[in-house]
Formats: structure tokens, sequence, C-alpha cells
């Protein structure tokens, strides 16, 4: 298994975004034209995991513009026939890796409470619930995390 971040905007990162829409009825979703920016934007980016030649699952990372040094996780997504395999750990280390790196320090996320498994995984990773921080008609829970620095990461002083 391995984990891709994109540079340029592909056919399997749409059907996997597909894929996703239709596994959680998403009403607001992206289109093929805007894939592009959002890998070209400052301080976002899409993630694939692939098993051999075959996209599994997907992750994105878009700047909350109107909170400074905060990035919001979506389309986090894997396949149901690869479940199990920690592939949404995989996906939300390499988010988290890149966030830190550029300086990101509070990661957002909505969601829905039909998605209980999403939530169990959020809160195991140590995502809080928090005030709602969008206008997202669909979603009925928020969280963030503080990624910050880690402590191996920080300066001894």
């Amino acid at each position: 298994m391995r984990i891709v971040r994109l540079k340029e905007a592909n056919d399997e990162a749409v059907r996997i975004l597909q894929e996703y829409y239709e596994a959680v009825h998403v009403v607001q979703r992206d289109t093929p034209a805007s894939i592009q920016p959002l890998l070209n934007a400052a301080g976002s980016g899409m993630w694939l995991a692939y098993m051999g030649d075959e996209v599994v699952g997907c992750v994105v990372l878009r700047r909350l513009a109107l909170m400074p040094r905060a990035s919001e996780c979506k389309r986090l997504y894997v396949r149901p026939s690869m479940r199990g395999n920690r592939i949404a750990d995989k996906l939300l280390d390499e988010q988290e890796a890149f966030a830190r790196s550029v300086g990101v320090e509070w990661i957002y996320l909505d969601t829905y409470d039909d998605l209980k498994t999403a939530i169990a995984l959020y809160e195991r990773r140590g995502y809080e619930r928090c005030e709602r921080y969008n206008d997202n008609p669909q979603a009925t829970l928020f969280m963030r995390k503080r990624i910050g620095l880690k402590a191996e990461d920080k300066p001894n002083i």
C-alpha cells in the first residue's frame, strides 16, 4: 500500500471522489475542474491510497481562508472492500504531516451523526467536537484537532 499526494488532477481522483459522493450522499460536490486549483492552493492537497495499481482511498485538505493557520479535512474515503487495513489512518497521517510542514495548527472537519465509524476514527485520532465553523447543510457534527508541533519536533529550551 502506498499514499501519493497528487500534483495533477486525474481520472482516478475523479472516480474515487464520485464513489465517495455516492456512498455518503454528498450534495455539495467538487467538480473535475475544481480539483486542480485545490491541488495548486497553498496548504491544500489531495492524497490517494493505492493497493498495487488500484486506488482504494482518498483524503483532501483545504485551507480555511477565514481561519488563520487552519485547514479542513474533507472527502476521507476508503473503499468498503479495503476497510480494516488502516488505510484511513495512513491517509490522515500523510495529510497531518503535510499540514504540519506548511504551518497549519488546526485541522477541522465536518461530518454527520450517521457516520459512526468515521466519528470513532476521528475521536481515536484526537479530534474533538467543536462549534459549527461552516455552512455545510448536511453536516451535523463539527470537529477539530490541534496538530501544531509534535513534542519531539519542539526545540529543547
